[in-house]
């Protein structure tokens, strides 16, 4: 007899209520969030979500998402949950950046809303699209500053600067993604995602960002 569908959607599903947060960060003293409050507040209201939670911040965008509370928010966050903004904008400085946080968001199966622009990622075809807009811009931002990188190190090598390490024992496949390295933790991405997309363990990473001086 088949299984009923019942039965294999019960298994292994988180039954918590899903809830609602806001991520608020403003970059001087002088910003005031109570706006962006009360239109959260509003927000959450049409839509029947629960109470929403507000995590704030006074920090510049420029520092890393993983240095900020954004980091401990989205490993907070379980499936289903909201999380409202008052714009993508307000989590980080570069798309990339931005990018990477909700691809973070997708993979917990979170639901993100931008109150500003009306953008909801949500596993709708909106989402999708949105989705590959983002990862497009994500992608050029990736290469350009990869190319930015790569001009100003042929740069200071016309100016007699020496890179690298001289090949022999202790040589570290990394070695040659280096400038990638560098430009991806510039924009925050996380060293788990890093030793992932490089094919090596988070430890040996750290280990090599030491004996290079990037840690």
């Amino acid at each position: 007899m088949a299984r009923s569908d019942k039965g294999k959607r019960g298994a292994g599903v988180n039954h918590a209520e899903p809830r609602a947060f806001s991520y608020l960060r403003v970059s001087t003293d002088r910003q005031d969030t109570q706006k962006n409050k009360t239109q959260i507040r509003a927000f959450a209201n049409e839509k029947g979500f629960p109470k929403v939670q507000f995590i704030e911040e006074k920090i510049s965008g420029k520092i890393p998402w993983g240095k900020r509370k954004i980091k401990g928010l989205i490993d907070n966050l379980q499936p289903h949950d909201k999380l409202i903004l008052p714009e993508l904008s307000r989590l980080g400085r570069s798309s990339l950046e931005i990018m990477e946080m909700l691809s973070v968001l997708k993979e917990k199966e979170i639901d993100v809303y931008d109150i500003k622009n009306r953008w909801e990622l949500n596993g709708s075809l909106q989402s999708e699209v949105m989705a590959f807009c983002f990862s497009i811009a994500a992608r050029i931002e990736r290469d350009l500053l990869l190319q930015r990188t790569k001009e100003g190190r042929e740069a200071a090598k016309a100016r007699g600067v020496k890179f690298g390490r001289p090949s022999g024992p202790g040589k570290s496949k990394l070695d040659k993604y280096e400038e990638e390295i560098v430009a991806l933790l510039k924009t925050g991405s996380r060293q788990n995602y890093i030793a992932k997309k490089y094919g090596t363990t988070p430890a040996n990473l750290c280990l090599w960002l030491k004996k290079k001086g990037l840690n």
